[in-house]
This record gives C-alpha cells, structure tokens and sequence, in this order.
C-alpha cells in the first residue's frame, strides 16, 4: 500500500534535486561568477552585522534609554516584516497556485489536490523567506552580541524564526485562495477596494507625528519619548505574531527563559494548528479556486459598461485600436517597435500579479511621501537636513532598484519558448532588448522623477536642491534598467513563466546585490562630494571628483551588463 504522504515526498525530492542541479550547473557554467557573487553575500553579512552593532552601540550609550528604544525598535522591526512577508507570500502564492503551468499540470495527474496544494505552498513559502531570514540574520546576531548572550540564544532565536514565517504564509495562502474564488464578484470588489483605500488613509492619519511644543521638552525624557513613539504602540499589539517572535527573542535574551519559552509554545501551537487546518482541509477550496480561474475570461465582467466595451472590441474593425492608436502618435516610431511595446504592455496588463504588486509598491510610496511632509517639520538644523535629504535619494533609488529587479530583469526570458520567432523575425533579438530598454527606462523615469519631486516638496527643499536629486535619479534609472535587462539577457531562463522565479534564481540576485552596492556606494560618493555640505559651500574641485567617479561608476554598472547582452545576442543560436 502506497503512503499517503508518497506524492508530497516525490514530488520534494525531485523539486530538490533540479535546484541542486541548477545550483552545480551555474557553477559549471562560471565558476569565477559564482565566487563573486557567494564574496558578495558574505560581504554584505559581514557589513550589515557591523553596522547593526554599531547602532545598537549608539542606542545602547544613552543611560536609561537605550534599553527602551532597542526593545520598541525589535517590536517595530518585526512587525513591518510581518506584513511585508504576507505581502511577498500573497502575491507569490497567487501566481504559483493559479498562473503557474507546472500546477496546471499537476492538477492533470493522479495526485490529490490537497497534495498539489501542499507542495506548491512550500515552494512559495520558501520563495519568499529565505531573503528575509538571509536580512534578518545579522541584525539578531548583532544583538546576541551586544547582550553578550550565552549560545542557546541563537538557537532558540532560529528556531522562533523557523515558526514565525510559517504564519503569514499560511495567511497569505488562505487569502489567496478566496481571491481567486470571488475576485470576479462586483461586491468583493467594491469591498476590496474599499477596504484598500480605507487602510491607506487610516496609515496617512495614524503614522502623523505629534509636534512637541517646549512646555513639553521640558518635561522628564520618558515622557517625551513615550509621546514621540506614541504611534508605535501597534507593533505590541498581544495578538500579532510579530510580539510573540519579538518577546521570545528579548526574554531570552534577558535570561527569562519560562516566559521566552511561552512565547515559544504559542508560535508553535498556532503554526501546528492553522498549518495543520490549511494542509488538510484546503484540497476543495483549492480545486474550485483553481477552477474559477482557469474557467473565467476577465475578472472584471460583472460591470455592465466594462462588458459592453469588451463585447465591441471584439468586433472585427480595420485600422488600429486603443494601444496601437495611442503609440500611432508617438513620432519616429516604426510599426514593428510600436507593436512590441503594445505586446509588452498587454502581457503587462493580462497578469493580475504583475500589476497588483506595483500597486502594492505604489500605496507603499504613497504613505511614504504623504508622511515625510510632517517629518519635514521637525528639521531646523542644516546637518539634518543635508543627512535626510541623501537618505531620501537613497529610499528612491532602492525603490528604483526593486522595480528595475522585479518587472525589467525578467523581460526578455518572459519570451519563453516562443523567442525564437521573434529570432527570425525582421526585428532581430537585439532590437527587441532595446526596445524593452526604452520602454523600461520611460516608465521608470515617470515613476522616480515623480517621486524624487514630490518627496523634494514636501521636504522643502530649495529649487537647486531639487535639480540636482532629479539629476542624479534620472542617472541611475538609466544604470538600473541597463543593469537589470543586460544581466536577464545574460541569465535567461526560458522554462519559467513565474516572473517571481525568474527573478529569484541566479542572475535575478546577482542583479539585487549589485544594484544595491551600486546604490550604497552612487551615495556615499554624492554625500561625500555634495555641492551643499552641511549647508556651506563645498570645494569645486572635490565636487568635480566626486561626480566623475560618480559618472564612471554609473557608466560602468550600465553599460558593461548591457553590453555584454547585446553581444551574446548577436551569437544567439535559436
């Protein structure tokens, strides 16, 4: 008789022998890469792990406080990466349930559904932690070690860790599950947009800071802090998951381990039992989600005036029609260029993933911005004003870099199979990359240069200041995308429709740890050599220095990627 568990353990095994040997086949392919990028993740550990215990030195030095702000900092921290796990895994599950083709596969075999069900939660749980346990981890062995805590403490904190990510995985998975069943409803919709915009304002109005006016100053610091963290208090909420991970870490750490061990006991009695709830009982709920959307044509039919609109598109009509006619007006266009960008943008269009997680990342910036006009307030000093001016241009550029690494690296192997048409066409595989290039580059520029100037505005900056931020960002849209699409071209993967994948094997991490560096060092560079240092006036000729080094690196990060691409191009065997 075959165990029930058979299926599940065949199909691990096997999903873990092809990442061994895609993981001894990039190795073959450039050993030398691989080192490069392995002395590049070590190196960033080792950083990371010497700035956080830096920081916690610097809190830790305030006698009487630093022990406060540590705690509420760990509350903070886990909690945002509570819901930015659930976010990951929502959109990540979505699209490895439902717009996967190896799942649709699966679905065809003689395996139960629940089955099915079980692995591909694992896969996309697996997708979306490992980078957060990958961050994670040097903060809290920075804090281990500014606690001086004995060796049972990193054991214990893996273990919490392990646990923790279970939870808004499974969450993500539930949710995902009753989107694909009712997403085509009109009142699910309404109600989902509704919910959405309601919890955008209430970020706005919550996360407002309070002004202190002297009469307060002037009173005892804990007060103070207290009024100032006063919007923090969220993140002890008793119900998160994020207070029992964070209360297990700092109890054991303080050496109470019965109450450490409590917090211990509720994450794992919930995982055990919502993990056992969602891997048994889902298999149906599974099966008609599934159903509903492969068996839908639009999610959208339930508005009478969106079907009439999709009912006349339908008709056979000459001449072009809505994107075409909108490229039509573009001058200098020619006709094969405007029907690949109006391909690109329909692809773009027709994954619900796609475009629900720029959504996400929109409302994100959105609550950003909105708040940083009530920070703005509280700046008076000149240094202060210098430091999060470039923080700002560094919160910008890394949303650039996660754009750029998302939705353009995987551009040219989003052609899949069907590249070789598109090989013997007229057009050519390197026209096709340029025109991605163009179209990727445009809209990026839309969305940093918007951003920088609305960030600019409500920081107040003067018009020079503005200038010269839109500058620099438009300089590094530019190396970004050239970076992004340069390495997918040199790292495609054609056997994988998952843009979630694709950007999570070899070259899509490759492409983060260097847009990051880049970042960190286009920074450190312009910070350095800032026509405004501290308020004064820097020396001419160090600001001449410093941008040249900073035009070389962004020439060099851009160009060689994208280069090399178009030469491995032109030897492409199809």
């Amino acid at each position: 008789m075959i165990p029930p568990d058979a299926p599940l353990r065949l199909l691990l095994g096997i999903y873990g022998r092809q990442a061994w040997r895609r993981l001894l086949g990039i190795r073959e392919q450039s050993r030398l890469l691989t080192v490069f990028i392995a002395f590049f993740m070590l190196g960033y550990a080792a950083l990371s792990f010497a700035l956080f215990r830096m920081g916690l030195r610097f809190i830790g030095s305030f006698p009487g406080l630093g022990g406060v702000l540590t705690e509420r900092l760990m509350f903070l921290l886990f909690a945002f990466l509570f819901f930015m796990l659930f976010f990951s895994n929502l959109a990540i599950s979505y699209t490895n349930f439902f717009r996967n083709r190896e799942t649709q596969f699966l679905m065809t075999l003689p395996i139960p559904f629940q089955t099915v069900f079980r692995f591909k939660f694992i896969e996309s749980t697996a997708l979306a932690s490992w980078a957060f346990l990958y961050l994670i981890a040097p903060l809290l062995a920075a804090y281990g070690m500014a606690q001086k805590v004995p060796w049972d403490f990193y054991l214990i904190t893996l273990i919490l860790l392990a646990l923790f990510i279970f939870l808004p995985a499974i969450a993500a998975a539930w949710c995902a599950i009753n989107l694909a069943r009712f997403l085509d409803r009109r009142r699910f919709q309404v109600l989902l947009l509704a919910t959405a915009a309601s919890l955008i304002m209430g970020a706005v109005f919550w996360l407002k800071p309070q002004p202190l006016s002297d009469d307060k100053l002037e009173t005892r610091v804990l007060a103070v802090l207290d009024t100032l963290m006063d919007k923090t208090r969220f993140a002890q909420f008793p119900w998160l998951p994020s207070y029992w991970l964070s209360s297990g870490v700092l109890h054991w750490a303080e050496g109470a381990r019965s109450t450490a061990g409590f917090f211990l006991l509720m994450l794992l009695s919930n995982v055990l039992f919502f993990g056992f709830w969602i891997t048994t009982e889902t298999g149906k709920m599974f099966y008609a989600a599934a159903s509903e959307v492969q068996s839908r044509s639009s999610v959208l039919a339930r508005w009478s005036v969106l079907r009439r609109r999709r009912a006349a598109s339908r008709e056979f009509k000459l001449g072009p029609r809505g994107i075409e006619r909108f490229l039509g007006w573009l001058p200098g266009q020619d006709g094969d260029v405007r029907a690949l960008v109006a391909k690109d943008l329909r692809m773009f269009w027709r994954d619900t993933a796609q475009w629900g997680q720029t959504l996400v990342l929109f409302g994100l910036l959105g609550v950003y911005v909105v708040n940083l006009r009530h920070f703005a307030q509280q700046l008076t000093n000149p240094y202060w004003v210098h430091l999060v001016s470039y923080l700002n241009l560094g919160a910008c550029a890394l949303n650039l870099a996660t754009l750029t690494t998302r939705f353009v690296f995987p551009q040219f192997s989003l052609e899949g199979k069907r590249v070789w048409i598109i090989g013997l066409a007229p057009i050519g595989l390197q026209r096709v990359v340029q025109v991605k290039y163009r179209l990727a580059t445009f809209a990026s520029l839309a969305i940093t240069v918007t951003l920088m100037l609305l960030s600019c505005a409500m920081l107040k900056m003067p018009r020079d200041h503005t200038a010269f931020f839109l500058l620099v960002v438009a300089t590094m849209t530019f190396t970004l995308n050239g970076l992004a699409l340069g390495l997918g071209t040199l790292y495609p993967n054609f056997k994988e429709d998952n843009p979630s994948k694709i950007v999570s094997g070899f070259g899509g991490t490759f492409c983060l740890i260097l847009s990051f560096l880049y970042i960190a060092a286009s920074v450190a560079l312009l910070a350095s050599g800032s026509p405004w240092s501290r308020g004064g006036t820097a020396n001419p000729s160090k600001v001449a220095i410093f941008w040249t080094a900073y035009l070389a690196l962004s020439a060099c990060v851009g160009w060689i990627p994208y280069r090399l691409g178009m030469r491995k191009l032109a030897r492409f065997e199809l």
